[in-house]
């Protein structure tokens, strides 16, 4: 809205430097403030539930949601089906998982890690998608995505294994360097959950914040800015993390 101001947009690196500090397992729900244009789906203050888990990873967080939404439904409605709009949403466990970039190679017609920048660019100009001007190639594939995968997903799906591009607190893939392990819960063709095994290498983390600084400095404002003092409690060494956030709203 034009104004100023210094507010967090997450509680995640702050509830990292605890388990830095010892603490297995952290969690918080929280006022946090969006750095992003407003939407029907995106409120400028919102309240988010994050939660940490030490020894363990995404896979264990996936099944923790699955879990967690299962208990809430049968203490609050009685019932694993809800009727959202025109649709009727199944909570069976377990919810289905789709790679991101499989997934959008198939809308697309041809393999995402094929396509440069450019061609990348050129595809989300054809469907008519807004704010491309400082995109780098993270935030077009999630344009993209956003435009051809998201609306179609009504159940609960898992997206998951991202590209490093959109993750930069994500831990890389054990099995693809091009990817991240995480995961994005999606209900009701709306994001609710997000998840990763995160990333406690030091160095690794650097090098992650001085790519989105670089995107920063071309003009995405919603690029992440290079935390030191984070830097130096990974230095001190957290252990193997998996971590969730959830948008209570």
């Amino acid at each position: 809205l034009g104004l100023t101001m210094y507010l967090r947009i997450a509680d995640e690196l702050y509830l990292k430097r605890l388990l830095v500090g010892g603490l297995d397992r952290v969690y918080e729900i929280s006022k946090d403030f969006r750095n992003e244009g407003l939407s029907r789906v995106h409120n400028p203050e919102f309240t988010m539930l994050e939660w940490y888990q030490a020894f363990s990873d995404y896979n264990d967080q996936m099944a923790l949601v699955e879990r967690m939404v299962g208990h809430v439904l049968d203490q609050v409605l009685g019932k694993r089906k809800v009727a959202h709009g025109e649709d009727i949403i199944s909570f069976k466990t377990p919810f289905p998982r789709i790679s991101l970039m499989g997934t959008l190679s198939e809308a697309l017609g041809i393999e995402v890690f094929d396509l440069k920048d450019q061609e990348l660019r050129e595809r989300a100009e054809a469907l008519g998608l807004e704010d491309l001007g400082t995109a780098g190639r993270g935030k077009l594939i999630d344009k993209l995505f956003g435009a051809l995968v998201e609306p179609k997903l009504v159940q609960p799906t898992f997206v998951i294994d991202h590209p490093k591009e959109l993750s930069p607190l994500a831990k890389e893939h054990r099995s693809d360097a091009r990817l991240t392990e995480r995961f994005e819960l999606y209900i009701g063709r709306v994001e609710m959950f997000n998840g990763f095994s995160e990333l406690n290498d030091p160095f690794d983390q650097r090098v992650r914040f001085e790519l989105q600084a670089d995107l920063r400095d071309a003009g995405d404002d919603e690029a992440q800015q290079v935390d030191d003092d984070y830097l130096r409690a990974l230095e001190y060494g957290m252990p193997p993390t998996g971590g969730v956030g959830m948008g209570v709203d």
